[in-house]
């Protein structure tokens, strides 16, 4: 029993450094969707905590706020192989008809400036 514990132990210690070697800004993607169109955002870990964490923490940043300053994402290729990248730096102007939803797609996400 004692050993189990302490290979709990040390697995423990392994998952939190592998926690603490994660990229400390990795991006998260989400859409803005309009009813004329929707673009492709990317926020880094600091950007998310700051507008609260989620699709809805943004929504309200962005009513509460009128406008936000956000990288807009595009899929490109790089070294041969799909990614998703920023594209350009865009003013996202809050509208009553506006939705934010989390975005998922299946390549590699680049992280911004």
């Amino acid at each position: 029993m004692l050993r189990s514990a302490s290979a709990l132990s040390a697995a423990a210690v392994v998952a939190a450094t592998l926690a603490d070697a994660a990229p400390a800004s990795a991006e998260t993607l989400f859409k803005i969707v309009t009813v004329k169109d929707d673009v492709t955002v990317g926020l880094n870990d600091a950007e998310l905590k700051e507008f609260g964490g989620d699709a809805g923490g943004i929504a309200k940043a962005l009513a509460a706020k009128g406008s936000l300053t956000l990288w807009q994402y595009a899929v490109t290729r790089k070294d041969g192989e799909s990614a998703v990248a920023p594209h350009a730096k865009i003013g996202v102007l809050a509208h009553d008809s506006l939705r934010v939803e989390p975005y998922k797609q299946p390549f590699k996400v680049l992280p911004h400036e």
